[in-house]
């Protein structure tokens, strides 16, 4: 299930050349708010062949940029996420060739898990993106990705102004695409593997008299399941205007998402043994699925939970907001969001353990939600002499309410649609969570602005407000709140081509409502842990050295972070069962590593990216489930593989282009106690264009072929689909997904 290479020579190969990638044809969008820290976050190469600066360049953080000529080859509808695993310190997964297929995503940065970090779509929080969310949405259902223009990563200390209560270790900001100063319709066209049809159109107004502009655009995507029965479809419309007035300006969008997709089935080691890489649920064997929920079972199935005979996701999501940018003053800019994200939700789980009636042992269990928030967030920035100062705030009010139901089915009949009238539920919570957030920050400019130095705090409170309203889980007020989180940076430019940079930060993830929550526990067993229970925490520290040349650039850094309080939900049944869990403070996580990347331009035509992690993230606690003693300390951190590389050569010329890259993924461990995990594997990929002329009324015409796991290997992506197990010596935990094989696609896209 891998192909192993001599990984070694290869990392030196990094670190000694640093070579790397792709000129890019576009600027990026700069990192993030802080303006004097992140103005030159865009900066082009010297010397005869110009790309642009993907390194973070003038910045005191760890910060990457990756833009639209990258996101324009990927495959259409990959998610921005899977895009972003090139870049150090990045780990993404997933079952699906898009990296959108929600329960099987994973994210993580530097051994942090996707929950511990922040995203944000044009400043506008996206909570932590996690499938049962509770404060935010996926970025696939937040906007199409064809209409995101850039993506910065920064992989430890985020910017103080990033909208997120979860930020510990590190952000993840997307900008939109603006719309076009030129009238036009744009389109895109892709067929593929598994019955796939994605089709884009978007219409940008062009610039009206001088002040006004906007966009419309719709996608449409079906495609069937690689393996089983079922498909992963989504309809989404994205909207946005930009009306100027003088030196300031009016933003506005309105985006809408609605996505359907089947679920893959749950495997274990022993199962992927015993019935093979392509088992998936019975769908459409109903008759099957009824004989083995009364345990008469066939073709080596032992056990209620090899299959189920479906489950599946439903999500739609409203998400618009307003932007006023104002120009105060000279040197002084006010720039406030006001937002508004509709969510409304259910995960299907067909279930052999609740029955339907004493005729069908099979019944429908969901997990349903809904989520209803508002919130604003305001940056001032005020240049003073030497000084640059940035303040802000942020406030949102969240009304999330998470049920578990159950419906009655007679058969193999449609049930992705959203359910009413259930004939049981066992538990319904609602949570009131009110947050508020404020930073100052200054940043210094010294010796003609070769020196900068960046210092600052942010002030966090967030106070969740739990009620229940069926069953026997938790209610109370649970508040996390930090008053000085602080923040420092320098950045020292050696000579115009070089620079070193260090930051340090202090940041805090807030207690989180919903199903895995703090109040997913009996009343009991939360009253009895609430008075131990704190906020997670970690401090972050970077340090780091950026250079570019005629032809190369790069950077270098080291790192460390520690982590306390780290809360662990500990599950005390199957999956599908759904038993209140246990909540537990499990102690410290210690960090470090060193992460490696650059750009290497031959010529105009061929590029060489690389990049190398070596990441150690290890448990420094031992901690207690129940009465039982989890010698944890020393252990690795599950799903944080030591070793990540990524290397990839592009072409552009004339009218070819073509990207062919490979991903190196060290094993990961699924169990805190270290006992089990899944091997490394290298993943290849290839994308493959031509433009052609205009033919009629189009004009930029293009076809691009992408063919991810170009090599079809067989590996496995995701871990811990179903949690994280204390011990799994016998390969039994059911929390594994297989990854995709090879799949192909053909785009068709242009403008009229």
């Amino acid at each position: 299930m891998q192909q192993r290479f001599p990984l070694k020579p290869l990392c030196l190969l990094v670190l000694q050349a640093l070579a790397c990638h792709a000129a890019y044809a576009a600027a990026a969008v700069p990192a993030d708010a802080d303006a004097a820290d992140d103005s030159a976050a865009v900066a082009a190469m010297a010397g005869p062949v110009q790309t642009v600066e993907i390194t973070g360049r003038g910045q005191s953080r760890q910060v990457q940029n990756i833009n639209k000529a990258d996101l324009a080859e990927a495959l259409p509808g990959t998610s921005p996420l899977k895009v972003l695993e090139k870049l150090p310190g990045v780990n993404f997964q997933s079952s699906d060739p898009f990296g959108a297929y929600e329960w099987s995503t994973r994210f993580s940065i530097r051994g942090f898990n996707q929950n511990q970090l922040g995203f944000t779509l044009d400043g506008i929080p996206l909570g932590d993106m996690t499938y049962g969310n509770n404060n935010g949405l996926h970025i696939s259902r937040a906007i199409s990705s064809e209409n995101i223009g850039s993506v910065s990563v920064s992989q430890g200390a985020g910017s103080l102004g990033t909208a997120s209560s979860s930020n510990l270790g590190g952000t993840v900001q997307f900008f939109t695409l603006a719309p076009s100063d030129e009238r036009a319709l744009t389109f895109a066209q892709t067929f593929g593997s598994d019955s796939t049809s994605r089709t884009f159109a978007r219409v940008d107004t062009g610039l009206i008299n001088g002040v006004f502009k906007a966009y419309l655009s719709g996608t449409r995507q079906r495609t069937d399941k690689w393996k089983g029965q079922g498909g992963q479809d989504q309809d989404q419309w994205n909207s946005r205007f930009v009306f100027n007035f003088g030196d300031n300006s009016l933003t506005g969008f309105l985006n809408y998402s609605d996505r359907k997709e089947i679920d893959y089935q749950d495997l274990s080691l022993e199962m992927i043994r015993r019935l093979g890489y392509n088992w998936d649920n019975y769908q459409s064997d109903w008759q099957r699925a009824v004989n083995a929920a009364k345990g008469i079972y066939s073709g080596g199935v032992n056990s209620l939970d090899d299959a189920y005979y479906s489950a599946g996701g439903l999500r739609k999501d409203t998400l618009s907001g307003l932007t006023l940018d104002l120009h105060l003053a000279q040197n002084l800019d006010l720039k406030t969001t006001v937002y508004h994200h509709d969510n409304k939700g259910q995960g299907h789980w067909y279930t052999p353990y609740v029955p339907t009636d004493a005729a069908n042992p099979i019944s429908v269990r969901t997990t349903e939600y809904s989520i209803g928030r508002d919130g604003v967030t305001s940056d001032l920035s005020w240049e003073i002499g030497d000084h640059t100062i940035a303040a802000g705030l942020w406030g949102e009010r969240n009304n999330h309410t998470a049920s578990r139901n159950y419906y009655g089915v007679t058969g193999p009949a449609d049930t992705m649609y959203y359910l009413t009238n259930p004939f049981a539920t066992d538990w319904k919570q609602n949570f009131i969570t009110t947050t508020s957030q404020y930073y100052l920050q200054d940043t210094l400019a010294l010796m003609d602005n070769k020196l900068k130095i960046n210092a600052g705090f942010k002030s966090l409170d967030v106070d969740i407000k739990a009620t229940n309203i069926v069953g026997t889980r938790a209610a109370g007020d649970l508040d996390a709140n930090k008053k000085f989180l602080p923040q420092a940076g320098f950045n020292y430019a050696l000579t115009s081509d070089d620079e070193v940079f260090g930051s340090a930060s202090k940041n805090m993830r807030a207690h989180q409502p919903g199903v895995t929550g703090p109040f997913s526990q009996t009343q009991a067993a939360y009253n009895a842990g609430v008075a131990n229970l704190k906020p997670e925490t970690s401090t972050n520290v970077d340090l780091g050295y950026r250079f570019k040349r005629a032809s190369l650039q790069g950077s270098l850094a080291v790192y460390s972070a520690r982590f306390d309080d780290r809360q662990l939900s500990v599950a005390t049944c199957a999956g599908i069962v759904g038993c209140a869990s246990t909540f537990v403070n499990v102690g410290k996580v210690d960090t470090k590593g060193l992460e490696a990347i650059a750009v290497w331009k031959f010529n105009r035509e061929f590029s060489w990216f690389n990049s190398y992690t070596f990441n150690d993230s290890k448990y420094k606690s031992n901690y207690m489930d129940g009465t039982t003693l989890v010698a944890v300390s020393g252990k690795t951190v599950v799903d944080a593989p030591r070793q990540l590389f990524n290397t990839e050569v592009s072409y552009e010329g004339g009218p070819l282009f073509a990207r062919l890259g490979a991903k190196y993924t060290g094993k990961r461990y699924y169990t805190y106690l270290n006992d089990n995990g899944v091997p490394s594997f290298w993943l290849a990929n290839l994308s493959a264009g031509y433009k052609l002329k205009s033919l009629g009324w189009a004009k930029e015409l293009s076809l691009q072929l992408n063919v991810t796991n170009l090599f079809d290997k067989q590996y496995i992506s995701t871990i811990g689909s179903n949690g994280f197990q204390a011990s799994d010596p016998n390969g039994t935990a059911q929390t594994l997904l297989n990854g995709a094989p090879r799949q192909v696609f053909l785009t068709l896209n242009g403008k009229l």
